[in-house]
């Protein structure tokens, strides 16, 4: 999966949790948000649109940031689903540092061949 294809497929299921995504569209889609996090951070600071606090991050990136928190919620969640993991592994996060590396394995690994109970493989 190409880089658009996947931002689109992404974008076009914004809130879609239900199915499997594979590990290309998943990590197109990341690449994708940290490239909009960098471009709306420069683009608050030529405007002088930061917070208070003097951080990177402002009032467009905000907006960004909110934008697409559904979209990436849901694509990490088909991401699990292809590994034939439940979404609520997620929540595995709130643990620090550990849990970030679980889920960093998990959406490394390779989808489960075949249908699982989430729906058929999305390689087709």
């Amino acid at each position: 999966m190409s880089f658009g294809a996947a931002v689109k497929s992404v974008l076009s299921q914004y809130v879609g949790f239900a199915g499997r995504a594979r590990r290309s569209e998943y990590w197109w889609f990341v690449l994708f948000t940290v490239l909009v996090s960098i471009v709306t951070s420069v683009l608050d600071n030529a405007l002088g649109l930061t917070f208070v606090d003097g951080s990177s991050s402002g009032f467009i990136g905000l907006i960004a940031s909110l934008a697409l928190l559904l979209p990436t919620l849901a694509v990490a969640v088909r991401r699990l689903h292809d590994t034939d993991k439940t979404g609520w592994w997620l929540l595995i996060s709130l643990v620090p540092i550990i849990g970030a590396i679980v889920l960093i394995v998990f959406f490394v690994q390779d989808g489960t061949p075949g249908a699982n109970r989430f729906g058929p493989s999305p390689k087709g």
